[in-house]
């Protein structure tokens, strides 16, 4: 039950959660549930729904939260682009990753290890994207060669998982000819991390700062990343380097860095910084500061429309 109060709470949260960016008709979200695993194990998780006004087939998009759930202490940043993406002509699908494994509310702070954190890593989340993914492709108002995968910060990172080349082939939605996510976007992702032929290292193992970077990152489909110059808990650096080397290997993807602006930049909160977030790329393992930027969020908007519309077929948002 509490599952369920959480994403009807979420559904209510999303009516008013674009009023940042521009007016739009508000979309109500429906609870479904999606067919995912833990450690091998069948788990079943609760998702958000949104659907367009009229029949589709619509293209439609993943979204993946960031590090503070779909809970109580959400950052609301799933439901902001859920109205956004909703009123652009999509299906938009919000699968919780944290609730069923825990830690409804949400990960950022956590000082505790072991199976049940890792369980929440991106690179688990990669099965709740494809479960997600599997569901879509079941409706039959869903185009089911047009499904993209997006996501900021934790959601971020786990969209980079998603498209890595390794990716496809552990994901439960990918099979036959609609082989994985069409396109996908990752907003102020942790790029200094492993992800499929792509990895870096660390002053001391898992944490601390990069002091080298491994391989090529190979994403399935085109990738766009958008972040901020002084993002100081996933650096823009380490993003630029993965897509020059990406982009050197003929690997579509392409990033855009925004002057000045913070981690969630996409936020109507004023920056701060708090100190127990935890951050592996600060020297002691925690720290990070966020705030949003009027001006970056008002250009993500528009890049994120006009990426999607080109790989997937949407169109502008309504009035």
């Amino acid at each position: 039950m509490r599952g369920r109060a959480v994403h009807l709470m979420l559904a209510a949260m999303l009516l008013c959660a674009a009023s940042h960016a521009q007016a739009l008709v508000p979309y109500t979200g429906t609870t479904v549930t999606v067919a995912s695993s833990t450690d091998g194990a069948p788990q079943d998780i609760l998702a958000t729904l949104l659907k367009p006004e009229g029949a589709g087939p619509f293209p439609a998009i993943v979204i993946m939260h960031d590090c503070s759930g779909l809970g109580a202490r959400s950052s609301g940043a799933p439901g902001r682009w859920g109205q956004l993406l909703a009123g652009a002509g999509y299906v938009v699908i919000i699968p919780d990753s944290f609730a069923p494994r825990g830690f409804p509310t949400g990960v950022c702070t956590v000082a505790a290890s072991g199976p049940a954190l890792r369980a929440t890593l991106p690179a688990a989340r990669v099965r709740d994207a494809y479960a997600a993914l599997a569901f879509l492709r079941k409706l039959d108002y869903v185009a089911r060669d047009r499904v993209g995968v997006m996501g900021g910060s934790h959601g971020g990172s786990t969209t980079l998982a998603v498209m890595a080349d390794e990716a496809d082939a552990r994901g439960p939605g990918a099979e036959g000819a609609y082989m994985g996510f069409a396109a996908g976007i990752a907003l102020y992702p942790g790029c200094g991390a492993a992800y499929g032929a792509w990895n870096v290292t660390r002053q001391r193992g898992f944490t601390g700062p990069v002091t080298g970077f491994v391989g090529t990152y190979k994403p399935v489909a085109p990738l766009l990343i958008l972040i901020g110059e002084k993002d100081d808990w996933t650096p823009a650096a380490h993003c630029e380097e993965l897509t020059l080397r990406a982009q050197a290997a003929g690997y579509p993807v392409s990033i855009k860095v925004y002057p000045g602006a913070l981690h969630s930049f996409d936020s109507a909160n004023p920056p701060r910084y708090l100190d127990e977030r935890r951050n592996a790329n600060k020297p002691d393992g925690h720290g990070a500061t966020t705030g949003g930027d009027p001006a970056a969020w008002a250009d993500a908007i528009k890049q994120v429309n006009g990426f999607f519309a080109r790989y997937l077929g949407g169109g502008p948002p309504k009035d």
